[in-house]
Order: C-alpha cells, then sequence, then structure tokens
C-alpha cells in the first residue's frame, strides 16, 4: 500500500538542503489549492538560494515529460521573486497558461525587469499570447499590447539576444510591419539574426517566406541550416521534403542540431519516403534518446497525415457542396 505524503512534509523535504527532492514529490506542487500554496509561499524566503533553482529546473523538466501536471500557481507566485533566475523560470512554468492578465505582467517584465534572463522568457511567452490572439482567443487590444511592446525593444538598442527573442516572437503575428523586421533580420550578415528570422518564418505560416526557407536548407551554418529546416516543417513546404531526406541519407557530417530539426521537419511535411526513413533510422539506431525521437517524430508524422486528410475531405465536401449549389442554379435556370 503507498503512503500518502502531507504537502507539509514535501515542504520539509525542500528545506533540507542536504535531502534529494524526490522525484515522486514533483508531482504534488501540482494543481495547488489555496492554503498549500500559501504554504509554500510561507517557506519559500527560507530555502536556499540554490536549493530554490535546484526544485524549479526539476519541476520543469517534470512538466515538459507529463502533460499532466501544472504548475501554474507556483509559476504565478513567484514572479516577483527578487532572484532573476527564479523570475526566468517561473515565467517558464506558465508556458501552457492562456490567462489573459498575464499579458500585461510580461509586458512590465519585458519592458521594466532589470534582468535579461526573465525579459527573454517574457518575451518568448508573449509570442503564445500573440498566436492566441491571431486565433481570436484573447482580446485584439491584448494581442495589440503584446506586439506593442515586443516591437519597441526589436527597434531599440537592447540586448541584441532579447531583440532576437522579440522578433521571433513576433512571427506569430500578421501585422503588416513583421514583415519588414523579418526581412531586415533576414538580410544581415549575423547568422544568429539570419536564423531568428528563419524561425520566425516559420511561426508565421505565410508561404511568401517559402523560397527564403527553402534556399537556406544546404547552407553551410549549422545554425542557419537548422532554422531552415524547423522553418520548413512549421511551413510545411512539400519541395523541402525531398531536400531533406536528400541530406540525411547523403551528408555524413550533419550537425546533430540540423539532423534532429531535419527529422522533424519530415514529420511535418509528410509523405510516404518520410515515413520509411524514419522507420529504417529506427532499425539502425542504437541510441535510446534517438531512438524515443524518431518515436515521437513518427507520431507527430501520422497526426500530419490524419489531418492532410480532413483537409482533402473538407475541399471534397466544399466542391460537392459547389456542385450542389450550381445545379440547383441550373434547374433555377430553366
Amino acid at each position: 500500500m503507498t503512503e500518502t505524503i502531507s504537502f507539509q512534509t514535501v515542504l520539509d523535504y525542500l528545506l533540507e538542503s542536504n535531502k534529494d527532492i524526490p522525484q515522486s514529490h514533483l508531482t504534488l506542487y501540482s494543481d495547488l489549492d489555496p492554503k498549500s500554496l500559501r504554504l509554500f509561499k510561507d517557506v519559500w524566503p527560507s530555502v536556499k538560494p540554490a536549493r530554490k533553482l535546484l526544485l524549479l529546473d526539476a519541476l520543469l523538466e517534470h512538466f515538459d515529460s507529463d502533460n499532466i501536471v501544472s504548475y501554474e500557481g507556483i509559476g504565478r507566485a513567484l514572479l516577483n521573486d527578487l532572484d532573476g533566475e527564479v523570475r526566468a523560470r517561473a515565467i517558464r512554468l506558465l508556458a501552457e497558461s492562456d490567462d489573459p492578465k498575464l499579458v500585461g505582467v510580461l509586458t512590465e517584465i519585458l519592458v521594466d525587469d532589470f534582468e535579461l534572463a526573465p525579459r527573454l522568457e517574457a518575451a518568448l511567452l508573449l509570442g503564445e499570447f500573440i498566436l492566441l490572439g491571431e486565433l481570436e482567443a484573447i482580446k485584439a487590444e491584448l494581442q495589440r499590447k503584446a506586439e506593442d511592446a515586443l516591437i519597441t525593444i526589436i527597434r531599440s538598442d537592447e540586448n541584441a539576444s532579447l531583440r532576437k527573442a522579440c522578433l521571433e516572437a513576433l512571427g506569430y503575428s500578421s501585422r503588416p510591419e513583421i514583415v519588414n523586421l523579418i526581412e531586415a533580420a533576414f538580410h544581415r550578415d549575423d547568422p544568429t539574426w539570419v536564423a531568428t528570422a528563419l524561425l520566425a518564418m516559420g511561426r508565421s505560416h505565410d508561404e511568401r517566406w517559402n523560397e527564403d526557407v527553402v534556399s537556406l536548407l544546404l547552407d553551410e551554418d549549422p545554425l542557419i541550416q537548422a532554422a531552415a529546416a524547423q522553418a520548413a516543417g512549421e511551413l510545411a513546404i512539400q519541395e523541402a521534403g525531398p531536400i531533406l531526406l536528400k541530406l540525411l541519407l547523403e551528408d555524413e557530417e550533419v550537425d546533430d542540431d540540423v539532423v534532429k530539426a531535419a527529422i522533424w521537419s519530415l514529420s511535418q511535411i509528410g509523405g510516404d519516403d518520410a515515413r520509411i526513413y524514419l522507420l529504417n533510422l529506427i532499425e539502425q539506431t542504437e541510441d535510446e534518446d534517438l531512438v524515443e525521437y524518431l518515436e515521437d517524430a513518427l507520431e507527430n508524422l501520422d497526426f500530419t497525415e490524419e489531418l492532410n486528410k480532413f483537409d482533402l475531405l473538407s475541399l471534397d465536401t466544399d466542391d460537392d457542396l459547389e456542385e450542389f449549389d450550381l445545379e440547383d442554379d441550373l434547374k433555377e435556370d430553366q
């Protein structure tokens, strides 16, 4: 019989710096009720700084691997922590939140925080809220508030990494001026800016960028090449599929990041050749992590193909309806 652990016991472990944080405790930090959250906030100032980061890193890792847990309560509670690294991790714990109230908090952090780490995380998360705005899931004025803050940073002389994060976030936006910002970054001599532009292109889901993306799939710089491969998948560029397959099959010195980006891109583009390649690669590799990644890619390929079938079915239905309407019109004319 499994012993039930109280949340107070979990917090007592947290306070003892010489003890490891048990994996079984991580789930108990999820979905905290108001009483437990108050207990956590009362204890937190007494936790040593290194221990705080150890816990938050463990929670983030668990968050990435478990679709059920939610650490939103802890994330919100720590947005004003004195430690910038804690604030940055707190924002990452809010990655799946769709609460529009966060837009104001995140824009304040982006503009006013005195440390870079939380500002970077705020920029990236604001991108998700811009996407929600494009999907009409939050009010247009909130989307515009996020966009305005990000654009202001890009056009400033702020830290270059922060400006790149802002451009990447703005990739989701359909505002006309974003096109010029992406183009300006794409034509810079700095490969890190070119890679950022490519990532923004992928997020845009705008076919105007297809030619630019394909042109850099075989670039000599691995950073640019990986970003181009990722963008090709996000944009589902069909002509990129054969190029990526040829790259993976014929070039033995491909950078690991490029390989992973190309594999995932193939799972987004789809096709029988992509499936055959992924299945063969699973049989040939002994790297357990790569096998797991390939299996995830195959699952995503299944999803892509089901989505494509649905789209084709929708088109056929639309065609049938149009034909039906045309027949009705002809009958009426007669």
